[in-house]
């Protein structure tokens, strides 16, 4: 039976390694409740000191419910596997805050679309502090591909 310690100390890797590999990919979901009802939406990310910076569309609205509270995040490679390939999803679950993007972050989000459901793109951002990660993963696939992470 692990001790305290050591199941801190691998909580600890575990969160690394989702925060590493959302840094792989480069949209995932974000789920939190508005008007009491549970809502996920798609966002453009990138990871930047740690924290995982969210690019989304100011028409839905998500922004809103999303700043001042907890969100989960993830992402996965589900569609992107290779045959053969493990697959794996993550989240990270922490307090999310409206953001400002240094023009260095900016242009690492890319291009952004110029229409979402048929009205004209403007970005919102947000900075999610992940507390926590999760991380599954097919036949050890992560096991084998990270086994030398500390």
């Amino acid at each position: 039976m692990p001790s305290d310690d050591q199941r801190a100390v691998d909580q600890r890797a575990v969160d690394r390694l989702a925060v590493d590999l959302l840094a792989r990919t480069d949209y995932g979901r974000i789920a939190t409740s508005m008007r009491a009802l549970p809502f996920l939406a798609f966002a453009r990310h990138i990871v930047s000191d740690g924290r995982v910076l969210l690019r989304l569309p100011r028409s839905c609205g998500y922004h809103r419910a999303c700043g001042g509270s907890v969100v989960a995040y993830g992402s996965d490679n589900l569609s992107s596997a290779r045959p053969g390939e493990a697959l794996w999803s993550v989240q990270v679950v922490g307090a999310c805050s409206p953001y400002e993007p240094t023009t260095a972050e900016t242009e690492r989000f890319g291009a952004a679309p110029r229409r979402v459901d048929g009205k004209p793109y403007e970005p919102v951002y947000l900075s999610v502090q992940p507390q926590f990660g999760t991380v599954h993963s097919t036949d050890g696939g992560l096991e084998r591909h990270f086994e030398h992470m500390p």
